[in-house]
């Protein structure tokens, strides 16, 4: 074994299926390639497009892939869990299915989280436009409103209008974040351990901004590499669901709230928000049903093209 190989930081890749789609293919062959990874943990959440099956049929040739059925979909955070209790590395990636590193997308971000750093990177579409997600601040009562409502749109005029996502420009370099997308996120084994993991609380969604708010109340620096951009395709896990998605996500939020913003717990707000939020959620539902057709559209008849 080399000198450099010693040296090298050992990183457990934790990646959670649920009918993701042909991308965790390469998701899973670019994460196998990085030079850091010991481990590829697939965390199967009943799976029915058989993507588990290709991906074990793949691990003959490669030790380093665990495919791991939940037996049903127990949800993101808590599918994050199992894998996060039976890894190897020091460091923890975990990675969405249809996120697509690069050659040197690991290396550049242990390099990052050299002061033991939670860090996130810039997730993006193939025309390079980022997700909301990617940079965005630690939701409040007050910037949740101003999201919803549409009145973050003055906060170049005005700051108290402040909203979740950001409107100044992308960092193209390493910086204090209050939050990172949990598409890609690296941190320390000990620290994830230490935070008794993902909230299992939250189905979908939300679990990735309580982490975020459990490591930096911890101590732990939170870190957006700006520098590094990686393809997010986004969407594979959510085609033709997106009422379902849509749903966990307010009452993620919600949760997500109560348990970090002491207003949501007191009056008028503890009455009031959840009637706010129910309220965005069931006007998305006309918009969402006729998306998640064309999904499921889309889907079958690709599904006769390729038979």
């Amino acid at each position: 074994m080399s000198l450099d190989a010693i040296r090298r930081p050992a990183v457990t890749i934790l990646m959670v299926l649920a009918d993701s789609g042909i991308s965790a293919l390469d998701a899973a062959s670019r994460a196998l390639a990085a030079p850091e990874c010991v481990e590829l943990i697939v965390l199967d959440n009943a799976s029915c497009d058989g993507i588990p099956q290709r991906l074990i049929a793949r691990s003959e040739g490669d030790s380093r892939l665990r495919v791991l059925s939940m037996g049903s979909n127990l949800g993101f955070g808590a599918a994050m869990n199992r894998g996060a209790a039976i890894a190897r590395g020091d460091w923890l990636l975990l990675l969405n299915p249809d996120c697509q590193l690069e050659p040197d997308t690991l290396t550049r971000m242990l390099e990052v989280a050299s002061d033991g750093a939670m860090v996130g990177a810039v997730v993006c579409d193939a025309d390079g436009r980022h997700d909301p997600a990617a940079w965005r601040r630690a939701p409040t009562v007050i910037r949740v409103l101003c999201t919803m409502t549409g009145l973050a749109r003055l906060e170049s005029c005005w700051r108290i209008f402040a909203g979740v996502n950001r409107r100044d420009a992308l960092p193209d370099s390493a910086v204090p974040a209050e939050v990172i997308s949990g598409a890609i996120m690296l941190v320390p084994r000990a620290a994830f351990a230490a935070m008794g993991g993902f909230d299992a609380g939250y189905f979908l969604h939300f679990e990735d901004v309580d982490l975020c708010a459990r490591i930096r109340n911890a101590g732990v620096p939170l870190t957006m590499a700006g520098g590094i951009r990686v393809l997010h395709a986004k969407g594979g896990s959510s085609s033709g669901r997106g009422l379902m998605v849509a749903r966990h996500k307010h009452r993620g939020l919600l949760r997500y709230l109560r348990l970090h913003d002491p207003r949501a717990r007191c009056w008028p707000w503890r009455v009031l928000l959840p009637t706010l939020v129910w309220l965005h959620f069931l006007l998305q539902i006309p918009a969402l049903m006729l998306r998640d057709a064309r999904a499921r559209r889309r889907s079958a008849m690709s599904g006769r093209g390729a038979t």
